[in-house]
């Protein structure tokens, strides 16, 4: 067997490629620099249409790209591409740490390349876990394997804490909060009061309309008759409340776009005028729309943590949630893809929006998450015994 050489390089690797993951370790690259810890950004491609104007919102540009070859199919075929790439990025770099963030095939595939080039590995996000393997899925597969090869497990609460402790992973466990609070309070701040806004919202300002309904669907579970379940109950919704619009993002994911896209074509005349559909969007106008909306209605791990941190109910689209402490504080209900069970939360709502009270502190953290990551880094790889 290869024994691999020890990292030489005093640089931290920071490993992004999904929307997600570049919203969530800005914070962490922010506070890496101000601590000042030189940073390798490698961007693996895996949301590259909208990965930069992402990075350019926060001021970052990654070092290295990885090419993705978009013929390979399926998750295997991702995940043999990202391990490769990103072992021979690593390689080259031979970084003091790699950081990844959350659940993705990104994070999971380098976390598992430092991993055998013995390259210590911080888990950002670390010991969510909703104990089902088949949902989200392969996000608990991801996040599990990740948790046994990381060195430092940077968990948002207590109870993802005590999900690691259960499980008995190697290395230090530190409660830190969510990066998504800093992240979503600093995009927050650049869209409040602005003279330019997004399409999405011009479209709801000139609607006339006085409820708003914030819609996102993607997860691989929700695929199929889930979908067609969701894409009922928004419409039957429209029907029910004349004064209602909603924006629903839809994902590039074509089983999820041409679902949602020939729906919206049979509604009848009313409902498609109230039901707007556009692109993803970018981070400030989504911030922006949801700082606007009534309610949220998702299946989407970080919308349950944005919205909580802006003040919105949230309604989950699923069975279980690896975020219970949406639930636990009284901001969200889950329920699930039955277009009854749906629409009867959304009306329950609508018509007194504020039976979910906001919670006196935000579950997820005070906005500090990216600096407290950055102090403990810088600690754990130079301070001096």
């Amino acid at each position: 067997m290869t024994h691999m050489p020890p990292p030489l390089s005093p640089a931290v690797a920071v490993v992004t490629g999904t929307r997600p993951e570049i919203i969530k370790m800005a914070p962490v690259v922010h506070g890496l620099q101000a601590a000042g810890i030189r940073v390798e950004l490698i961007h693996t491609g895996q949301h590259e249409e909208m990965a930069w104007p992402i990075y350019d919102f926060f001021g970052l540009t990654p070092q290295h790209v990885i090419q993705l070859e978009r013929n390979e199919l399926g998750l295997p075929g991702l995940a043999a591409q990202l391990q490769t790439r990103l072992a021979q990025t690593l390689h080259c770099l031979r970084p003091a740490a790699t950081l990844v963030h959350g659940d993705t095939s990104s994070a999971a595939m380098a976390a598992l390349a430092a991993a055998f080039s013995q390259i210590p590995v911080g888990h950002v996000e670390a010991g969510l876990r909703s104990h089902r393997i088949d949902e989200p899925f392969p996000e608990e597969i991801n996040r599990s394997l990740i948790g046994r090869v990381a060195r430092w497990h940077f968990a948002p609460t207590d109870r993802a804490r005590d999900n690691l402790l259960r499980e008995h992973v190697p290395g230090e466990i530190a409660v830190v909060g969510n990066t998504v609070v800093d992240a979503v309070h600093y995009a927050a701040a650049q869209v409040r009061g602005r003279a330019q806004q997004g399409p999405a919202m011009a479209w709801w300002q000139r609607s006339g309309l006085t409820q708003l309904v914030v819609v996102t669907a993607h997860r691989r579970e929700n695929w199929g008759a889930p979908l067609q379940d969701i894409l009922a109950a928004v419409q039957a919704l429209l029907q029910r409340q004349p004064l209602l619009g909603v924006v629903w993002p839809v994902h590039l994911n074509p089983v999820v776009r041409d679902a949602v896209q020939a729906a919206h074509r049979q509604a009848p005349p009313d409902v498609q005028r109230r039901w707007h559909l556009c692109q993803p969007m970018d981070y400030p106008e989504m911030v922006e729309l949801m700082d606007a909306s009534t309610l949220l209605l998702t299946d989407s791990g970080g919308i349950q943590e944005e919205g909580l941190s802006l003040g919105k109910p949230i309604l989950v689209m699923r069975e279980v949630t690896e975020r219970p402490e949406v639930i636990d504080c009284g901001m969200g209900q889950l329920v699930g893809t039955d277009p009854a069970r749906i629409a009867q939360a959304c009306d329950a709502l609508l018509n007194t929006p504020r039976s979910l009270a906001t919670p006196p502190s935000n579950p997820f953290g005070d906005g500090t998450t990216g600096q407290q990551i950055a102090r403990l880094m810088h600690h754990a790889l130079f301070a001096t015994a």
